[in-house]
């Protein structure tokens, strides 16, 4: 469970700065509207130019902030450790896709967070001896869009009443499906923030030929040929930076996924979406759990 933030902190990493800390942020830059990767083409042979698509880059934040213990030089060095523990972590530093926690909490909105990288953190330590030492942090969210603080997640059984159940009064003939038929069940998921957002798809066995549908866009992920035990697992996840599909033991597990499911498209809309799945399943046990974040275009 993560610290709990108060009202202008910001969690870098596990390490806490802002108010009522050590660390005083005196201004931060980066969390308004994230800069534009353009396409623009100029016109041949006339005036202006041909407006492309535009792409958000990756976000730039900076923090000019300051540590002040004053009359304590040798606490300044150890904030400044802890500050460049959380930051250079190999687990992240050196691992493709990995990203740390920014986690920042201002008056009137609830805690959000970016994923990023450390660019820069630069102590100035000519004042440490009366315990104060500015501070210059960058950091590079690769992702510049805004998440919730904490994961959503719902899992769907696999059903095998068609059409949802019976409905009374009930008429013969009734139809069951059996295991030789693709059982189907819907489920729904509600994305409560203002953009896209791009969930991790996980189906526990035992079943075969799976087959995955946002039913407002149509999107699908199939996997034709996957046939899961008892207890195993395949994990898709479609978040930006990540794009895998993976075995419960890491192993890669892309080639189940027929070419045409594409994992870049299916993300999850702002308001609540319907879900199915369909697969083959003599036992009724089969799971799919979908794990999101709420996701937002601004603090």
């Amino acid at each position: 469970m993560p610290l709990e933030l108060a009202d202008w902190q910001y969690d870098l990493g596990g390490v806490v700065i802002g108010a009522d800390t050590n660390v005083n942020v005196i201004d931060v830059t980066g969390l308004g509207r994230p800069p534009v990767r353009d396409n623009d083409v100029d016109q041949p042979s006339m005036d202006g130019s041909f407006a492309g698509p535009d792409y958000w880059a990756a976000r730039q934040v900076q923090f000019d902030a300051a540590i002040k213990i004053p009359g304590d030089a040798s606490a300044c060095y150890d904030t400044v450790a802890a500050l460049q523990a959380a930051t250079d972590a190999a687990s992240v530093r050196l691992v493709g896709g990995q990203g740390m926690s920014l986690r920042i909490k201002r008056p009137g909105s609830p805690t959000k967070m970016l994923t990023v990288r450390a660019r820069k953190l630069d102590p100035e330590y000519k004042q440490v001896i009366h315990g104060y030492v500015p501070l210059d942090i960058e950091l590079l969210a690769h992702d510049p869009t805004f998440y919730a603080d904490q994961d959503s997640t719902t899992e769907i059984p696999l059903g095998w009443l068609t059409g949802g159940g019976f409905a009374a009064p009930v008429v013969a003939p009734i139809f069951v499906q059996d295991g030789t038929v693709a059982a189907d069940k819907p489920g729904w998921v509600t994305n409560a923030g203002d953009t896209d957002t791009w969930p991790i798809i996980r189906i526990t066995g035992p079943c075969a030929n799976v087959t995955i549908i946002h039913v407002a866009s149509g999107r699908t992920l199939a996997l034709p040929t996957l046939n899961l035990a008892i207890g195993r697992w395949i994990e898709i996840d479609t978040r930006p930076g990540y794009r895998t599909v993976t075995w419960d033991n890491g192993g890669n597990a892309s080639s189940y996924l027929a070419p045409a499911s594409r994992i870049d498209l299916f993300s999850l809309p702002p308001g609540t979406s319907e879900m199915r799945w369909t697969a083959f399943d003599a036992t009724n046990s089969a799971r799919m759990r979908l794990t999101w974040r709420n996701a937002y275009t601004a603090l």
